[in-house]
């Protein structure tokens, strides 16, 4: 008996998961624990690996394609050999009844659908595959027993449709000058999900970005004379995100309209900082959230920061440590970007986007001293709270920094 692959439960909020690639074909080999397919909720995104060593017999689920947690996506097992059957969990469509009615029914699955005045005898298997590749079964000629249609069947006429298109695609393609022509790719997973969460953003909420200087002199400074401390007594080292995020989470307690989010047209003002950090990986970027921040102190924080940034790192992230954030930081300085627009998180009110340092010469009084200056990029959502408001936090925010000593007090 083949095995089932299954469609995996991504977090507890999860309802639907869609196959974002298959890896391997309908008749290829694959080794157990060998990845065959990578598979997305709304935030994450992982490999699926072949639970035995065999053949890939069937693809139950084709690409782009969701199906709820524990539905089967495809079989496993050696050519020829018996599909096993589908698991009664995920057979949601199919009506309650008499169980002894139901094995005996089972023989007889084929499925009649109608077209016209006419019936079209399919198996439930060639009915999915159809109705997944868009193909309409009434095309399609059958070659069972009584002109019943097969999922052979309905893999040639995909092959057959999947070819006409590839044809179509190529005349196109030929019609255009040579630097006209231009590689595609399917937008899918985690940046399907980025596309639609920013455009969603931008059109739903009243965006406004600030920018703002921060002498960061002192505070590289202390950081420089703390580091042997720190490594020594924590094993760890604070960076700048790190002071960053302190004086951010310091910032909003002052600054409570800050540290909110508009839903339904009600502004929800939060007690506790749950800090969102913004981390770019190879699909795309996620933010993990650190519940409770202001509880944190800044080795604890920096701690944290450091955790949930490997782990986004290698997709172990789990989806609630994702969601509920109330404030997020975005950090491109290590890109060499100084001052950009970031993108709200809905339902967020702010993000802060953080630029890199650069050293330039700034008077003080009357003597000329080199300082390292840090550039800071605030955007608020100017329905929840207007520009002076936001100016004082980012004012905070600054205060901190200038006055790092403050952040350790």
């Amino acid at each position: 008996m083949s095995v089932e692959v299954v469609m995996p439960k991504l977090g507890m909020a999860m309802k639907e998961g869609t196959v974002s690639i298959w890896n391997k074909q309908v008749g290829d080999q694959v080794g157990k624990g060998e990845p065959i397919a990578s598979v997305s909720s709304e935030k994450i995104e992982i490999d699926v690996e072949s639970p035995a060593e065999g053949t890939l017999l069937e693809i139950a689920v084709p690409e782009g394609e969701g199906v709820p947690p524990g539905a089967v996506i495809c079989y496993i097992g050696n050519p020829g050999e018996k599909m096993a059957p589908v698991n009664a969990s995920v057979q949601t469509q199919e009506p309650k009844g008499d169980a002894e009615s139901s094995v005996k029914e089972k023989p007889e699955m084929s499925k009649q659908v109608k077209t016209g005045g006419d019936r079209v005898k399919i198996s439930p298997v060639a009915r999915k595959m159809a109705e997944a590749g868009g193909i309409n079964i009434s095309e399609i000629q059958g070659t069972g027993p009584g002109g019943r249609i097969t999922k052979e069947d309905v893999q040639e006429s995909l092959k057959q449709s999947r070819e006409q298109k590839a044809e179509e695609k190529e005349r196109d393609k030929t019609a255009l000058e040579p630097a006209e022509q231009a590689k595609e790719m399917k937008v899918s997973g985690i940046r399907k999900v980025i596309a639609g969460r920013m455009h969603d953003s931008l059109q739903q909420t009243a965006q406004l970005t600030m920018n703002m200087k921060v002498d960061v002199t002192e505070l590289i400074a202390l950081q420089k004379q703390t580091a042997k401390t720190v490594q020594n007594r924590y094993e760890n080292k604070l960076t700048m995100t790190d002071f960053i995020a302190r004086a951010v989470v310091l910032s909003l307690q002052q600054h409570p309209q800050m540290n909110s989010a508009y839903i339904n047209e009600t502004i929800h003002f939060f007690q506790h900082v749950h800090l969102g950090m913004a981390v770019a990986v190879d699909k795309g970027l996620v933010v993990p959230v650190i519940r409770h921040s202001e509880k944190c102190s800044l080795v604890e924080l920096s701690r944290s920061i450091k955790t949930l940034a490997q782990k986004a790192r290698v997709g172990q992230l789990s989806n609630e440590e994702m969601q509920g954030s109330t404030f997020t930081i975005s950090n491109l300085g290590s890109y060499g970007v100084e001052h950009f627009t970031p993108i709200l998180n809905p339902p967020e009110s702010g993000i802060l986007g953080v630029g890199a340092v650069y050293e330039t010469p700034v008077f003080k009084g009357e003597e000329l001293d080199k300082r390292s200056i840090l550039p800071l990029s605030l955007t608020f959502d100017h329905r929840v709270l207007d520009g002076a408001p936001a100016a004082a936090f980012l004012q905070s925010v600054k205060q901190f920094l200038e006055e790092p000593v403050t952040m350790l007090l």
